[in-house]
């Protein structure tokens, strides 16, 4: 078969197989990315690129290679929500940037978080003055969450990092 009659058909064989194996995993593979997340999509696409552009490798292959991968992810996701030490070990903890009207600016150095993006975050939700904020949390995909006036207790921010534990 000529490289450019290859490319088409595997490229839209590969396609089809990658939708398929996408919608079987479910839609954690498809959720917002953590580290982990961003190197299974890249994994993916260079799986995906390889199978259109090279000729030495077989379809089979590459179906075989986006089932590794996903399969991989999918095993991981499942164990991380039953281990924390896994859970750990793949994905960050959620910091504390902002805490009752005090910024917190050694996590902001650490996670290189300026004044600015938290502001932001604060007038996206809405909010015109900082003190109408309890908290803002950079999340482990890297959103920020911003909480307003706080009830009696945090049960939101558990697990979030600079939070004293009661």
């Amino acid at each position: 078969m000529n490289p450019v009659m290859h490319t088409i058909v595997v490229g839209i064989l590969s396609y089809l197989v990658l939708i398929i194996v996408l919608r079987l995993s479910g839609k954690r593979t498809l959720s917002k990315w953590n580290a982990f997340d961003f190197v299974t999509t890249i994994a993916l696409g260079s799986i995906l690129a390889t199978a259109l552009t090279s000729t030495q490798v077989s379809l089979a292959q590459s179906v075989t290679a986006f089932i590794v991968i996903v399969m991989l992810q999918f095993v991981i996701t499942f164990t991380s929500v039953r281990s924390r030490g896994v859970l750990k070990l793949i994905k960050s903890q959620p910091t504390l940037l902002l805490f009752k009207g005090q910024y917190r600016l050694e996590a902001m150095q650490r996670e290189r978080v300026a004044k600015a993006e938290i502001l932001a975050a604060i007038r996206e939700k809405g909010m015109a003055d900082v003190e109408q904020v309890h908290a803002v949390v950079l999340e482990t995909d890297g959103a920020f969450s911003v909480i307003g006036t706080a009830g009696d207790q945090d049960s939101a921010l558990e697990g979030v990092e600079g939070v004293s534990n009661r």
